[in-house]
């Protein structure tokens, strides 16, 4: 593991944030409004490949799978989680879930017993532990083990699809794209595609509020 970490800022702000996932397209929204917000002093944000410096950035480089229980990183106050894949990606539902569901849950674990008082989760919409689609199953199992974990408070947003381009190629979600923003006004709200900013900003302000208990924001409250 290597470690690039530049000065913390001396002003104000209190909040030191856990990112993680912060090289996705959400996580990237998500970055760029914590480093701009005052009110976090400090972003914690563990990567695999480096990111570009901040004044305000401490970037772990390294597998967060597998960086120690008792790393500096976990000591912060909050934890905003955007990590995800999908199971074409991973190459399993093992694999898939070993991400979406089991990493989620070690970040949040970690972080908490090192002090978190606040997660907010990027999860997805219709996500539910009984459902009978795998995908949303795996993330409603992440979102009930996250609440059994005793945090007080966590934010759980429930985007639809995602309104960007990415790096990797998704042509079934390229394709969805196209019609959600052709269709868009005849698409249900809660089914419309959303931005990465507009996640971003539910994400970030979930954790900075801190309302105590579980609130879940769910797509067609996203603007």
């Amino acid at each position: 593991m290597t470690r690039t970490k530049s000065r913390r800022s001396d002003g104000p702000a209190p909040a030191r944030l856990l990112l993680a996932g912060a090289t996705g397209v959400v996580g990237r929204a998500v970055l760029a409004l914590a480093l701009a917000d005052a009110r976090v002093a400090q972003v914690v944000a563990v990567t695999r490949r480096p990111l570009p410096p901040h004044p305000r950035l401490d970037n772990v480089v390294g597998d967060p799978a597998v960086l120690a229980g008792d790393a500096e990183c976990w000591r912060v106050d909050a934890v905003i989680c955007t990590l995800g894949t999908t199971i074409a990606k991973a190459g399993s539902r093992a694999a898939f879930a070993a991400v979406d569901r089991d990493l989620v849950l070690r970040v949040a674990r970690l972080a908490r017993t090192a002090g978190a008082g606040a997660f907010a989760l990027n999860s997805s919409v219709g996500a539910d532990p009984r459902s009978g689609s795998f995908y949303l199953r795996t993330k409603g199992e992440a979102e009930a083990g996250l609440r059994d974990l005793g945090y007080p408070s966590v934010t759980l947003v429930r985007p639809s699809l995602i309104d960007a381009e990415r790096a990797e190629n998704r042509p079934g979600e390229r394709a969805g794209l196209l019609v959600a923003r052709v269709f868009r006004p005849l698409i249900p709200a809660r089914y419309r595609a959303v931005s990465p900013e507009a996640i971003g900003r539910a994400l970030l302000e979930g954790v900075l509020a801190a309302a105590p208990g579980v609130t879940a924001i769910e797509s067609e409250d996203l603007a």
